[in-house]
């Protein structure tokens, strides 16, 4: 049976819900997903360490960066269960994700500069179509946005 001291360090799905403004199945979710963990009581119900906390925000603040769960749980992986990130870990963590974040704004501006003249898959029958892809070449390597997917 765990001590006292130790019950009052944790939170029930529904304070970890309230206290990080996450609803409680996407805090579900990210246990399935191995991005946080618990414990369960002896009545099966999670008990969450209070650095759980944390760890949400750390997820949310990297979701609202356009990173995907799996990239934001391999990162995860080199903390310890129980242990927050740090200042030290974000700044290193940034520093991981700025090639890819950057990546991903070259992408959005080069979907925005083309969007409007042409999506580039060969299937659209704008007169500029033929100026842009004549004979519908891109057509030839497969189907798809060709021209906004290339890097």
């Amino acid at each position: 049976m765990p001590e006292p001291a130790a019950i009052s360090k944790e939170l029930t799905i529904g304070e970890l819900s309230q206290r990080s403004g996450v609803p409680a199945s996407a805090l579900r979710f990210y246990e399935r997903e191995g991005l946080i963990g618990s414990r369960r009581t002896m009545g099966n119900q999670r008990r969450y360490h209070r650095s759980t906390l944390r760890r949400v925000a750390f997820i949310r603040a990297s979701q609202s960066v356009g990173m995907p769960l799996s990239v934001i749980g391999d990162v995860l992986g080199f903390l310890p269960p129980d242990a927050p990130p740090t200042r030290e870990f974000w700044v290193r963590a940034s520093q991981c994700w700025s090639e890819e974040i950057n990546a991903r704004i070259k992408k959005m501006e080069r979907m925005r500069d083309r969007f409007t003249e042409c999506i580039g898959c060969g299937c659209l029958s704008f007169e500029q179509c033929t100026l842009v892809n004549p004979g519908d070449a891109l057509g030839r390597q497969g189907s798809g946005a060709r021209r906004l997917l290339e890097p």
